[in-house]
């Protein structure tokens, strides 16, 4: 799952040739990014950050890489400070950049990743309010794909945690697929990703 979200989240198109540094800093993190050099586009991210203090995307993906990173991290003091890395950053970006639905399913997944990392302590802790995070940002962006999705997953893994039906969350999924068609990000960097996942948790539904 984690490959299949990297895919389309270092999907960006061209940006034309009149670049600003901010422009070309954020495409040469996401190129490294996708060459796998995930430190060198991390540091990368955090230099645009510190010199961008009004750009809320930079906080947004060392967010993103940190959260990603932990979901084939063994280690445990890794996991916590990768997560809490994440949310240092998310919490930035949240300063930067109000009621933003992209920011809220960050957070989301950061705390859905608490609890898949300790399911006995953080369980209890974060799944209302994961709930509340996904419900307030499908208020805010009813067609933003991303939004549907983790809804829709989130909502899926509670089902089958509590032994009931995933099945009436699937037509969540296909929303979501239907929305990524025609979706446009406000810009080259605003965050594209998940129709491969997407297409993966269908195929699911549909076995």
């Amino acid at each position: 799952m984690k490959h299949l979200i990297i895919v389309t989240v270092l999907f960006m198109t061209g940006i034309m040739s009149a670049q600003s540094n901010y422009d070309k800093g954020m495409q040469k993190a996401f190129d490294l990014w996708q060459d796998n050099k995930w430190t060198e586009a991390e540091q990368l991210f955090e230099r645009i950050a510190a010199a961008e203090p009004k750009e809320w995307l930079p906080n947004y993906y060392i967010a993103q890489l940190n959260s990603l990173k932990t979901w084939e991290e063994k280690d445990a003091d890794k996991v916590k400070t990768q997560l809490q890395k994440a949310q240092n950053y998310l919490n930035d970006a949240m300063v930067i950049e109000k009621d933003n639905a992209d920011i809220l399913v960050m957070q989301a997944q950061i705390l859905t990743n608490w609890v898949a990392f300790d399911g006995m302590t953080y369980g209890m802790k974060y799944s209302a309010k994961i709930s509340d995070l996904y419900n307030k940002a499908y208020a805010l962006a009813p067609n933003n794909p991303m939004v549907v999705l983790g809804r829709a997953e989130w909502n899926m893994g509670s089902a089958r945690y509590f032994g009931q039906d995933t099945k009436p969350y699937c037509k969540d999924v296909e929303k979501a697929i239907e929305l990524f068609a025609n979706f446009k990000p406000e810009t080259p960097f605003y965050p594209h990703w998940g129709i491969e996942h997407a297409t993966s948790i269908l195929k699911s539904c549909n076995e």
